[in-house]
This record gives C-alpha cells, sequence and structure tokens, in this order.
C-alpha cells in the first residue's frame, strides 16, 4: 500500500488536554470521509493512551504500533479493518511503549511511512499534550486540527498548545537560516529586546535579515489551524471558537480557521460505552450534520460563521 506520487491528504487531530472528546471527533470526520466514498487510513498516535479502536466496535485489534516500532514491520502491514467500508484503522500502540520512548530515527521512519500510504486522507489521532513527538506529527499534517470544550481549563491547555506547535515551526523555520538560538535567545531575554507578547517575537525574528523576512512570510502563510468545539450546550458556547479564532490572530499573528462546532448528545456517550460507530447507528442526532458541516470546512478550508441567533434557530 505504497505510492509515490503526493495524492493523499494528511489530517492531523490534537487538543490541550484530554477529555475533549477529540478521538470521537477524529473518528467520526474518518466516518464522514468514507461514506462519502475516499479511501483512507486513521492512525491512533496517542502513545501509552490508545483508545481509538473502540470507536469503531473492535476489542483486541490483531495489529498495532508496537509492532512498526518494536519489531519494524511496515505500516502498510499493520492496517486492520475498521468494519466501514473504504477506512483502514492503524490502532495505538498497546503495550509499554509510550512518546518519550521514540527515538528520533523511529519518529523520522514513521513520518516517510504514514506519508506513502495509499489513501485519500490520512487521519491521525494524537495524544493531549505538548509532547515533542506529539508538536511533530502534528506539523507533518496538511490539514492541523485541534478540538476543544468551552472550558476555561481546555481552552487555556488548548492555546498554549497552539502556541508550542507554532513555536516548534519557528524553530524549524530558523534553523534552516542556522538562527535556531535565535529565537530561544529572543523568548528567554524578552524585556530586553522589548518583546511583549508572542506577535512581537515574530516581528523580531522577520527583522533579522530580509532574506528571513520573506522567507518567513511564504512559509507561516500555509500554517493555519482548524478549530473544532465539542460538547455545546449553549447558544453562547459556539462564540468561544469565534474568540480562540481571534485571540490566535491577535497575540500569535496566526490564521485560525473555525471549522465548526458539535452539540454535547447524551447519546454520545451511550454508543462509545457500547463500543458502536455512532455516524453509523445514531443517524436521527444533530450531531450527524454538524460532523458531516466540520469535514465539509476543513475539506474547502473555508471558515464557518456562527451566531448565537443561528445556534437558537438549529442552523448555522
Amino acid at each position: 500500500m505504497y505510492h509515490t506520487d503526493k495524492s493523499c491528504e494528511i489530517w492531523a487531530v490534537a487538543g490541550g488536554k484530554g477529555g475533549t472528546g477529540k478521538s470521537f471527533i477524529t473518528s467520526s470526520i474518518a466516518t464522514q470521509l468514507a461514506l462519502k466514498g475516499r479511501r483512507l487510513v486513521i492512525i491512533d498516535a496517542d502513545f501509552g493512551g490508545a483508545n481509538l479502536h473502540s470507536f469503531f466496535g473492535i476489542s483486541r485489534p490483531k495489529h498495532s504500533l508496537s509492532e512498526f516500532f518494536e519489531e519494524r514491520i511496515p505500516l502498510s502491514q499493520i492496517i486492520v479493518h475498521s468494519g466501514i467500508s473504504n477506512m483502514g484503522l492503524i490502532t495505538g500502540a498497546l503495550g509499554s511503549l509510550d512518546s518519550e520512548s521514540i527515538s528520533y530515527t523511529q519518529k523520522q521512519k514513521l513520518f516517510r511511512q504514514i506519508r506513502s500510504l495509499e489513501a485519500d486522507y490520512i487521519l491521525i489521532d494524537l495524544g493531549a499534550g505538548s509532547h515533542i513527538n506529539t508538536l511533530d506529527t502534528f506539523l507533518l499534517a496538511d490539514k492541523m486540527i485541534v478540538v476543544t470544550v468551552p472550558e476555561v481549563t481546555a481552552i487555556e491547555n488548548l492555546y498554549q498548545f497552539i502556541k508550542s506547535v507554532y513555536f516548534r515551526k519557528l524553530k524549524f523555520f530558523l534553523g534552516s537560516f542556522g538562527l535556531k538560538d535565535m529565537l530561544q535567545d529572543a523568548w528567554k531575554n524578552k524585556a530586553a529586546y522589548g518583546i511583549r507578547n508572542f506577535a512581537n517575537l515574530l516581528d523580531h525574528v522577520k527583522k533579522s535579515s530580509p532574506d528571513v523576512h520573506v522567507a518567513f512570510e511564504k512559509e507561516m502563510s500555509t500554517f493555519v489551524v482548524y478549530i473544532i468545539l465539542n460538547q455545546v450546550r449553549k447558544s453562547t458556547d459556539i462564540l468561544v471558537g469565534e474568540n480562540l479564532k481571534s485571540v490566535c490572530l491577535k497575540l500569535l499573528g496566526l490564521t485560525a480557521v473555525y471549522a465548526g462546532y458539535a452539540d454535547y448528545d447524551e447519546e454520545v456517550q451511550k454508543y462509545i460505552n457500547r463500543k458502536e460507530p455512532f455516524m453509523i447507528h445514531c443517524r436521527l442526532s444533530p450531531v450527524i450534520r454538524e460532523i458531516e458541516d466540520i469535514t465539509e470546512h476543513i475539506m474547502s478550508g473555508k471558515t464557518a460563521i456562527f451566531s448565537a441567533r443561528s445556534y437558537e434557530h438549529g442552523r448555522y
């Protein structure tokens, strides 16, 4: 299952903390893509907390990423059927493997093989937090997606995650100019440089040389984060996504797309507990339409416009 052309599109889904429903959102978007006839592989890269297989009713996966890391078996050979047409599943490491134990060489090999998988879309479900391996896998994606819930701690953690990703991206970028240490120095001594926030740091980076400025504008123009708000309970909750988008632009100078929201629905947890695919067995839930809209927004790259009034009327 390898190809040489870059016909597949990689989507990575992450979050600042656990408990936001990230794996549910990932599995639901993947199912929606599969129902639209797209060929895809979904990868559980939540090392140490792999549970994506349970969303497809798989109790004991035949294969897992442990075989890739520990037995050097190619990714293409550990894909299992998800139970849904057009969708293959690579389950997470179910043994003692964790993100800390993955070497740089193993990570690069994993990335090469992910890019080579034969599919229209590859979806990667990442663990919570800002471990370097999580950040690097997130940066591998063509579409970088974050999931949060309308709670203060979750929003704060998500903002810190986005900032960590952006900082990591900057280090890679400046490293190509031999200026990686400059970034660390500027942020550590920000008072001396008159840097008050992340936006000021970006200005400082761009002023380092005309070549860096031009390359920075080109490189970062494609850096876009897609925000999904999960477990919305009231009309004012949906504005959290709009606020997050504005904060990313104002404080980070980062383009964010508010891809949409999913309502809180008690049926979701029931299907998760029964290990049955929600998108297949609960077609009457409003969440189904919301997942469909979110998927379309990510595919098109267009941001959605929401208001409390549209929520109360049951439509965007």
